[in-house]
């Protein structure tokens, strides 16, 4: 008799910041089979974006350069998990069974439906194909036409400002308050940068509509507006949703606190889409690339038939860039809460460009050396409970 053991087959959803270190990280053990399924053939760096829109910078990376070799890309879109069947649904028609699954479906743009004309005449910068779009729509604009970027947190902030670097009238409609995320002294920094390269904030004002040419202002003014970008909030697939599985409010999916599902535990989610004990992490990639670590070591852990570790992850900063030439790099606590201290300037940009070049290295660097990206921080962050399964009831 042959004692070949057949591998466990992981399908891991979505390849970005949490999918390719998850993807990588399962190469620890020879006997996975890693399928990484993504609608796009190359990696998107979305803290570029921003640049990507106008044009002082890329925002993709060869998968060649970023993927193990034992992971398989299928460049599709996961429709559906049939978790009777144990089998991903993809869009193209097909259909990849699995021994595991890792949720790492990232985010999307989320137009609010209550705001009228956002949905027809604001352009949203959270994807790719939505961040090409509005880059070929900035560069068709006369250079003095009038932007509005609506939505004051770090990627209206940073978009905002790597436009009026490039010249462009920027006005900036915050909703009730500039960097709600950073310290005052953090806030300043920003404000006195918007201050200096021409940028007109809103702080308190509200959109009540956007028109093709015009944004109007809760209070009644009229904006001009040739390009209307929407970066006031984000929102997630429905993939779980429509699977049959729980989510919070705004469609991540419901976990406890080793990221696996509270409905099967063939199921393990990382980044922005997982809800922990119905207790998110902060969208970003800070949080993506250690979740998808984390979600990796827990599948490793169920077929090793150990015990899961739960989430330890802490946060250290966030930071935002003003331009090529300035940013804030604002300390915070392991709660993810600002000191009342940042690093801004050029010392501040080197440090943001250093960290997302370090970002994409890391990825790397856990394909070639599959275990080597550490997301234990020792111990359980502050203020997270031990998980308490959800009231909530299937869709």
């Amino acid at each position: 008799m042959s004692d070949h053991k057949t591998p466990t087959r992981v399908v891991v959803l979505g390849g970005g910041y949490a999918g390719t270190v998850a993807a990588n990280h399962l190469l620890m053990r020879a006997d996975v089979d890693v399928t990484l399924v993504n609608p796009r053939p190359r990696f998107v760096e979305r803290i570029r974006l921003h640049q990507f829109v106008a044009a002082t910078g890329t925002a993709t990376v060869d998968y060649g350069t970023l993927l193990g070799n034992g992971v398989r890309l299928v460049v599709d879109s996961a429709t559906r998990i049939d978790t009777a069947a144990r089998a991903v649904l993809l869009a193209s028609g097909g259909a990849l069974d699995y021994d595991y699954v890792i949720y790492a479906v990232g985010s999307t743009c989320a137009t609010p439906a209550s705001v009228p004309g956002a949905a027809e005449h604001a352009w949203p910068i959270a994807e790719f194909e939505q961040a090409q779009r509005l880059r070929d729509a900035i560069g068709e604009l006369d250079p003095y036409a009038p932007v509005t970027v609506v939505g004051a947190g770090l990627t209206g902030i940073e978009t905002a400002a790597e436009l009026a670097e490039q010249g462009r009238t920027v006005t900036l409609v915050c909703g009730g308050m500039l960097a709600p995320s950073l310290s005052e002294p953090g806030r300043r920094s920003i404000a006195k940068w918007f201050v200096r390269n021409g940028v007109e904030v809103r702080e308190t004002a509200v959109v009540a509509e956007v028109r093709p040419d015009s944004v109007v202002l809760g209070d009644g003014t009229v904006l001009p507006s040739a390009v209307t970008i929407w970066t006031a909030g984000f929102g997630v697939p429905e993939i779980a949703a429509r699977s049959g599985l729980r989510t919070d409010p705004l469609g991540r999916l419901l976990t406890d606190e080793t990221l696996t599902s509270v409905d099967d535990d063939r199921i393990v989610a990382a980044g922005d889409a997982a809800a922990p004990s119905g207790r998110p992490l902060r969208m970003s990639c800070q949080a993506a690339g250690p979740l998808g670590a984390q979600a990796a070591d827990t599948v490793l852990s169920r077929i090793a038939g150990s015990e899961p570790a739960p989430i330890d992850q802490a946060f250290v900063a966030s930071c935002v860039s003003l331009g090529r030439r300035a940013a804030t790099f604002q300390l915070a606590r392991k709660d993810d809460t600002p000191l009342n201290f940042f690093i801004g300037g050029r010392t501040g940009a080197s440090i943001k460009e250093a960290i997302c070049k370090k970002t994409v290295r890391a990825i790397g660097h856990e394909a070639r050396k599959p275990g080597s990206f550490v997301w234990r921080k020792g111990g359980r962050r502050p203020g997270r409970p031990a998980f308490v399964a959800p009231a909530a009831t299937k869709p």
